[in-house]
């Protein structure tokens, strides 16, 4: 099938592939044989992307992820079936959209960046429309939303970095940002120089930041970037909603850290590491002591559990496709658990 054709069938929002269930990465999983079995492997279920993010379920257990383009143009949406393997286009011109997340409501909820995207924290409605929810803060734009979650009350906490770009700036500080039901919007977090994937703990009550300052707003060819702060953190969630003190949990130095994460019902961190040394989903305890590791071949950028019989399989976005991997320990989902 030659690639003009294939690009038709994009522009009409067809069927993108059939996956092959092909096994993926080189190097066995290790760690906790309660986190990762033995013999666990990678199967990569699609891989026909460009930069796949984002990846997410849905409340029927079908599997949604982001297609992020380098160039200028939009992005799109995707969506996985478990039970057939296809892998269809959901949302065709999706603004960039990176970060996903279903509410209890089962609406989809995506961070959508810059590059010609919409800088907004929006909808992606059913029939793949993209509607705004917010895309200010003090009557100014958000830089690039990245990556959200949402705590069982509906509340959304999400990042605003910048890594690409032409767009002006018109903020001072890239941030957490809390989005209320009733529509207010708080900066959380002053203390992250740039933001990147967010997480809560299973009871509402610690949020997990990724710190993953590349040192520039806008990569260019040919440009030299020297990394600067590579974290991962833990807040503590006030009643109010508000953040305590940062508490420091894994300082990766001068190499690429986190990007996107999930957690486990134990509580464990699941997070896409992109470090060029030793990239992968590492599992972290709440005390930022690693548990496990998942080699991946390409580096990765995000990771959910599946629902219902596929509380255990991990699903994850990494270079231009997804893969998932059977484990031991099950899933946890912020935003539909019981409200505390």
């Amino acid at each position: 099938m030659n690639r003009l054709f294939i690009g038709n069938l994009l522009a009409l929002g067809l069927i993108v592939a059939v996956s092959h269930f092909a096994v993926a990465a080189k190097t066995e999983p290790t760690g906790d044989p309660a986190i990762v079995p033995a013999g666990a492997k990678i199967e990569m279920l699609w891989n026909e992307g460009e930069f796949t993010e984002g990846v997410a379920v849905a409340p029927d257990g079908k599997i949604y992820f982001s297609d992020i383009p380098r160039d200028s143009s939009n992005g799109r949406v995707l969506k996985f079936d478990p039970a057939t393997g296809k892998t269809t286009v959901h949302a065709a011109n999706s603004g960039k959209s990176n970060g996903l997340m279903f509410d209890r409501a089962g609406r989809l909820i995506a961070c959508c960046g810059s590059n010609n995207g919409k800088r907004a924290l929006c909808e992606v409605m059913p029939n793949g429309d993209m509607r705004v929810i917010v895309d200010k803060f003090e009557g100014k734009r958000f830089h690039s939303p990245n990556d959200l979650v949402i705590h069982s009350n509906g509340s959304i906490y999400f990042s605003d970095p910048r890594y690409i770009g032409p767009e002006s700036m018109e903020l001072d500080l890239m941030c957490v940002y809390r989005y209320d039901p009733n529509g207010s919007v708080e900066r959380v977090t002053t203390d992250i120089s740039k933001p990147n994937g967010v997480i809560l703990s299973p009871d509402g009550r610690t949020l997990y930041v990724a710190e993953t300052d590349n040192g520039t707003t806008n990569i260019v060819e040919g440009q030299t970037i020297v990394p600067k702060r590579m974290t991962l953190n833990a807040f503590p969630v006030r009643r109010d909603g508000s953040l305590g003190d940062k508490r420091v949990l894994v300082n990766f130095g001068k190499e690429l850290g986190t990007d996107g994460m999930t957690v486990d019902t134990n509580g464990n961190i699941y997070a896409a590491v992109r470090s060029e040394s030793r990239h992968g989903i590492i599992v972290y305890n709440p005390e930022g002591e690693e548990q496990a590791y998942i080699p991946t071949d390409e580096l990765p950028t995000n990771c959910c559990f599946g629902r219902g019989d596929e509380s255990q399989t991990l699903y994850m976005t990494v270079g231009t496709g997804l893969y998932r991997i059977k484990l031991n320990a099950t899933g946890f989902h912020p935003a539909t658990a019981p409200s505390s």
